[in-house]
Order: structure tokens, then sequence, then C-alpha cells
């Protein structure tokens, strides 16, 4: 049963029928991870947090620097050095501190992909590489895990939903990852600084989805340009 502080913190998204309070519940008792506390990881984390997602993992083993915060506006110049997981969880738990953030601040790799991700029950790829993003949907496939996939570039983004409902995962799209030399990346090629806040709360919104039961994408692959607005999505 919902706690009368719960219920007042929530009410707006309770009062959802097809949240109710059953679907509080449902986040409060909710394990999320979200792989990558950057330009995705940062707005999911946020929403998520805001949402009561009762227990919040964040993988990242990097730093904030000065050119991060154009777009990762979860961290502030007295941020700069700092470990991204570490200052993520410590700013989330002022957001809301009913809530277990479960931090690691390693590189998520093969030796230590299956014991973290275990402890949840849906992960969150915002990661910003093809090594991490095959590792954890291999990882997430192995594990019958839901995960919830994101990427962008310039001002184009990408979302699907992998392993879940008995939903195809990542090599069923793209069988093997492509070779690194031929991959543009934000470091060479940029990002507008909104757009991982805009796929990041379209992230954030799936997984609530799921979560709670809502009907979510399946076998199906959203491609949204903000340059001209123009939005496909693709079956697979």
């Amino acid at each position: 049963m919902v706690s009368l502080t719960d219920f007042l913190r929530y009410n707006r998204q309770i009062m959802l029928p097809e949240i109710g309070e059953s679907g509080q519940e449902k986040i409060n008792t909710a394990r999320v991870l979200v792989i990558g506390a950057g330009g995705l990881g940062c707005p999911v984390l946020q929403y998520l947090a805001a949402a009561g997602v009762g227990t919040l993992g964040i993988i990242d083993f990097d730093q904030v620097e000065l050119h991060n915060l154009h777009r990762q506006i979860l961290y502030t110049d007295e941020h700069i050095g700092m470990p991204k997981a570490t200052t993520a969880g410590m700013i989330l738990e002022k957001l809301n501190p009913n809530l277990k953030y479960i931090v690691h601040t390693e590189k998520l790799q093969l030796s230590n992909a299956e014991m973290i991700l275990s402890n949840f029950n849906f992960i969150i790829d915002g990661s910003d590489n093809f090594d991490t993003r095959y590792l954890v949907n291999d990882t997430c496939t192995r594990l019958k895990k839901p995960l919830i996939y994101g990427s962008i570039l310039n001002y184009e983004g990408q979302m699907a939903v992998f392993v879940h409902n008995g939903g195809k995962n990542l090599r069923h799209l793209f069988p093997e990852p492509p070779n690194a030399a031929d991959v543009p990346n934000c470091n060479l090629n940029g990002v507008m600084g909104t757009l991982p806040g805009i796929i990041g709360s379209m992230m954030a919104h799936e997984t609530l989805k799921i979560i709670t039961g809502l009907p979510t994408l399946h076998n199906e692959l959203i491609l949204l340009n903000t340059l001209y607005w123009s939005w496909t999505k693709l079956s697979f």
C-alpha cells in the first residue's frame, strides 16, 4: 500500500487510471540500472528518481569534464574532476532521499557485467560505444532482463526496447557491431545539448511504462530527427 508521504509526492502520476496506487507500488519496488551517467543517463536518472523508482543503480567509470556541462545538466562547474557515478548518486539523493542508490565506479566489462546486471530488474543503456552496447545486450539476453536502449548523434536519436515480453535484441537489428573507425561519434561530430534530454526523457518514460505494465515498443526502433522533426518507427 502506498504511504501517505508517497501519495502526496507522486499523486499526479497515481491519479492516472493506468497507474494508480498499484502502479506506484511497482515503481517503488523496481530495481533499475542505468549504464552511463552522461548525456542520456542524466535525464533518465533524474526522471526515474523523481518518479520514485525504489532502487536506482548507476555505473560509470568516467569523471565530469567541462565539455560535458552543456548537455549533462545534472552536473555543475563544481563537479568537474569528480566521478560521474558518485556525483550523480549524491545529487539524486538530494532530489529524492527516499530511494536506494547503488553506485558502481568501475568500467562495465565481460568479467563483471553479469554480476552487476543480475541485481536489477530493468536495464537502461545510455552508453556511448558499441563495445558496451553489445556487452549489455548480450548479458541482458542471457539473463532475460528488459533493456531500454538509446543513442544520439548531432540532431538525431534512436530508442528501442529489447528482450521484453519475448522481444528481440540488438543483434536481431544489427547482428554485429560496426568497425569502430567507421562509426561517427559525438567527440568528433558534436551533438545539440538538448538532444540527450529529449531522448533520455523518452527512455525514462518507456521504462516507467514497462515497470507499470503499459504498452511499450516491441521489436520496433524509433528514429527521431530533431532538426526537421521527422519521426520514423521501424519494425524488425
